[in-house]
């Protein structure tokens, strides 16, 4: 059975302040929606004691829309990063590594971004 997904966009980390940020208190970094970038692009800045291990933090990743976060946890191949973690009060997400680099596997709980 072919695993289902649905591009969201692509997760870049940046040193200077975006317009917009949204904080993550859990990981400790600000983000950027990437529904207000017109290629799709989230900035990712983070603070000096984020715990997000480096192999996210300093790679570009890309981030897929899904509807349940286990079969690409569990699909070969894959070395869970990042484990399944909830952002703000809307968004499941999982980060892993396969085929050499970073993936976001997003689970949307409901409509949103941070409020708004």
């Amino acid at each position: 059975m072919a695993l289902e997904y649905e591009f969201d966009h692509v997760g870049i980390t940046t040193t200077e302040p975006q317009p917009q940020e949204d904080w993550v208190e859990a990981s400790k970094i600000w983000v950027t929606n990437p529904r207000n970038h017109p290629e799709h692009i989230e900035f990712l800045r983070y603070r000096e004691d984020s715990t997000v291990p480096d192999a996210v933090r300093y790679s570009p990743h890309v981030a897929y829309r899904v509807k349940d976060l286990k079969p690409h946890i569990e699909a070969e191949g894959v070395e869970i990063l990042i484990p399944p973690f909830v952002v703000g009060d809307f968004l499941e997400v999982v980060f892993v590594r396969k085929h050499g680099m970073v993936f976001e596997y997003m689970r949307y709980l409901k409509d949103g971004w941070f409020g708004n």
